[in-house]
């Protein structure tokens, strides 16, 4: 049966901006007494807060500062403001969900300022999205816990039954599946393996999601 409507997370699914943050926690962890690869951060910090990114540090050796989440999001709100790709093939898949009349929001552990600078580089992808844009730090809820998800259907108007998330993250799957959703799990750079564990559905190409939803 199609979506009724489709709820995005926006790092690593509609904006590709996690290399890019992935790349600046090297050095920043580096800094601070851990030493960790790409690799490594991308398995074990994919999905959190920022926050979250910075107990899991701590607790792994990091020597991080209190003032560490603050400082860090405004080099990389910096880092990202000088350019951040979409994911490929994500146009596509926006347009056939307008053509088919199906909503669409997103729903991101980032906060509204991150959203705002990585979107807004794109123009007209912001108003898309007609003002359904969501942040768990903002909600004060962040995923794992559904909140987030179940504040974006209900703003859409749509059961959470009926609406498909869109993740890359464990975290973000294991939202959609607390919520009763479905969810398709974008594998292009997240093992299929760490998403199906968690209810996800994986994909590989954002070409693949319209048929896979129910649109053609």
């Amino acid at each position: 049966m199609p979506a009724k409507a489709v709820i995005f997370d926006c790092d690593g699914v509609v904006v590709d901006s996690e290399g890019m943050t992935f790349d600046l926690l090297v050095g920043e962890f580096a800094a601070h007494g851990l030493h960790l690869t790409v690799e490594v951060i991308a398995r074990d910090f994919i999905g959190g807060t920022m926050a979250d990114v910075a107990n899991r540090a701590r607790a792994a050796g990091a020597a991080l500062p209190d003032t560490w989440v603050d400082d860090f999001y405004q080099r990389l709100y910096a880092h990202l403001a000088g350019g951040t790709p979409l994911i490929p093939g994500i146009l596509p898949v926006l347009d056939a969900l307008e053509a088919a009349g199906i909503p669409f929001a997103m729903g991101s552990n980032g906060s509204d300022e991150k959203m705002q600078i990585t979107l807004g580089q794109h123009p007209g992808l912001i108003a898309r999205f007609g003002g359904h844009l969501y942040s768990g730090q903002t909600l004060g809820a962040p995923k794992p816990a559904p909140d987030l998800y179940l504040h974006a259907a209900r703003a859409l108007g749509v059961p959470p039954a009926d609406c498909v998330v869109i993740e890359d993250s464990p975290t973000g799957a294991r939202a959609a599946q607390a919520a009763g959703m479905r969810c398709m799990g974008y594998a292009a750079h997240t093992p299929a393996e760490r998403l199906s564990a968690v209810g996800a559905e994986p994909f590989f190409d954002m070409a693949d999601l319209p048929r896979l939803i129910g649109l053609r």
